[in-house]
């Protein structure tokens, strides 16, 4: 485990990092987890699916934009930021969700990339000792996402980097406090934003063209956008061997205290 300190060091200290190599990395690991990444994105799409549909029975579920009356900017903007208030709750849990998944895939990726036995624990973050502070980072996660989609297109897209990082720091630092999550994230964020996002946006429209499968063929393509934040931790901050989260599920031989 690392401390704040240690992170904010290592993250100040960064190599460079290639983009190319960023690439070719996520998708020779995506070709080991791609099934994991399908089971995270089948998770995340039931659990919403279930949230939408509880929060429409309760009447609480956003509206949809209504074109009956024909568009106009006046209307659509007060729609637009009506709705943004309108989803917090329903943002909060599904942010919860996909953090606490996210992260447990990421501990999964860890494991395999450097040659660990798998312990395929998909809900291993919403156990009782995570569970407060996942739950505490999704509603972080919603309301700065909130105040930066009120801001319209350009923030958004600068705050959508560091918030991709909450997962990968939450995953290998769970003993930090949420705050201190929140500012390892923004420090990475910032520090490698350019080829976050640029190979973020590459493994989009590459996992994107799992939709040529019948549509459905994105649930096992989509889960390679993860890969570019967990290989850029990767290089940036490394892993201890065997932190405490990663020991359940290890043989007793691996036992080792070098960085990996």
């Amino acid at each position: 485990m690392h401390t704040l300190n240690s992170l904010l060091q290592k993250i100040s200290h960064a190599k460079s990092l290639d983009f190319g190599d960023i690439i070719n990395n996520s998708i020779e690991l995506f070709k080991k987890v791609w099934l994991k990444g399908f089971l995270v994105i089948l998770f995340l799409g039931i659990a919403a699916f279930i949230i939408s549909l509880v929060f429409q029975l309760i009447g609480l579920a956003p509206k949809a934009f209504d074109i009956n009356n024909g568009f106009d900017i006046e209307s659509f903007s007060d729609f637009y930021f009506q709705n943004i208030l309108y989803s917090i709750p329903q943002n909060i849990l599904v942010s919860t969700l996909t953090l606490a998944f996210v992260a447990a895939f990421y501990r999964i990726c860890k494991q395999i990339d450097s040659g660990e036995t798998a312990n395929d624990d998909y809900f291993y973050f919403l156990k009782k000792e995570y569970f407060t502070k996942v739950f505490m980072l999704g509603i972080i996660y919603t309301l700065i996402a909130a105040a930066a989609q009120r801001l319209f297109l350009i923030p958004y897209i600068y705050v959508f980097v560091p918030l991709s990082y909450f997962a990968v720091i939450f995953a290998f630092n769970p003993d930090l406090s949420e705050t201190e999550i929140v500012k390892a994230s923004f420090a990475l964020g910032n520090k490698k934003w350019l080829i976050t996002f640029g190979t973020m946006f590459v493994m989009l429209i590459i996992g994107g063209l799992g939709i040529l499968g019948c549509g459905i063929g994105i649930l096992f393509t989509i889960s390679i956008v993860y890969l570019p934040s967990f290989l850029i931790y990767k290089d940036v901050v490394g892993f201890k061997a065997h932190s405490e989260i990663d020991k359940i599920g290890l043989n007793d031989d691996d036992d080792d205290d070098s960085d990996y």
